[in-house]
């Protein structure tokens, strides 16, 4: 989907198989501007690899610290909101890695939660700073997109079985933990260890995260036709206990109330969407 105007454009680019399995889509985003333009990246889950052309795009924490995006950063699973910046002249091309995706490519599940890295040193002989020379003198980002799937083909990795039951199970009525680890006769703690490591995140986490993301969807279509939104319905609909616990979500996921959300929605980037 592309949204544009005269001076910013932001759009994705879904990955075509077999890459849909480890990476969901490209984002990409430019600022044709002369004003530097701010953005809240809504919590994805996942870890994402973000190469800056033109200008040194900035990410900002809640303690009022930025990161200069130089060339390229990995950050994530992506577990709350943060604002970045792009300044005129700034572009940002973003791999979204799905699931297991990252630990299929590079052996890790996530790099810490609190702080972004260059990637400079994460593959031996600075692969990815050499990717980002390869890219910054090609002009069309389908073609970027495309060399990065290219770039990618020989570190990617099968995932084993256990890791693909995890990643498809679909039963909302069962624990995941519970059903496959009694399904391969294996315990509960080594299977909650495995999801964290290959993840970079717990079972109990993705399951409360994806409840919340189904609140954001309910909101995003109900607010085209209508500016008033039923917090009880959503509530019901979503499996929330109270009110309370879903202001809670809001809170922990995007430090916003969810009637400052209905505000500032047209600021927020949602990277699944």
């Amino acid at each position: 989907m592309k949204k544009s105007n005269s001076k910013y454009v932001q759009y994705s680019i879904e990955a075509i198989p077999p890459f849909n399995d480890v990476i969901s889509h490209f984002y990409f985003a430019e600022n044709k501007s002369d004003q530097i333009i701010r953005k809240t990246l809504l919590p994805s889950y996942q870890t994402i690899l973000i190469f800056n052309f033109g200008c040194n795009a900035l990410l900002h924490s809640k303690q009022n610290t930025s990161i200069k995006i130089k060339k390229n950063l990995v950050l994530g699973p992506i577990k709350q909101s943060f604002d970045y910046s792009l300044p005129p002249n700034a572009s940002i091309l973003v791999a979204n890695f799905k699931d297991d995706g990252f630990y299929r490519f590079f052996g890790m599940a996530s790099i810490d939660d609190k702080r972004a890295i260059p990637t400079d040193n994460l593959v031996k002989e600075n692969c990815f700073t050499t990717l980002w020379t390869d890219l910054n003198r090609i002009d069309s980002v389908q073609e970027r997109v495309d060399y990065i799937i290219e770039f990618c083909k020989p570190y990617l990795k099968d995932g084993d079985v256990i890791t693909k039951q995890l990643t498809h199970f679909n039963d909302h009525n069962l624990n995941p933990i519970k059903a496959i680890a009694s399904a391969n006769n294996l315990s509960e703690r080594s299977l909650q260890i495995k999801h964290k490591n290959q993840f970079g995140y717990s079972a109990k986490e993705i399951n409360r995260y994806r409840r919340f993301t189904k609140v954001i969807q309910l909101i995003q279509e109900m607010t085209p036709s209508t500016s008033k939104v039923d917090w009880f319905d959503i509530i019901n609909a979503c499996g929330y206990y109270d009110q309370s616990q879903l202001i809670h979500d809001f809170n922990h996921y995007l430090n916003l109330s969810p009637s400052k959300y209905l505000k500032f929605q047209h600021d927020i980037c949602n990277p699944m969407i």
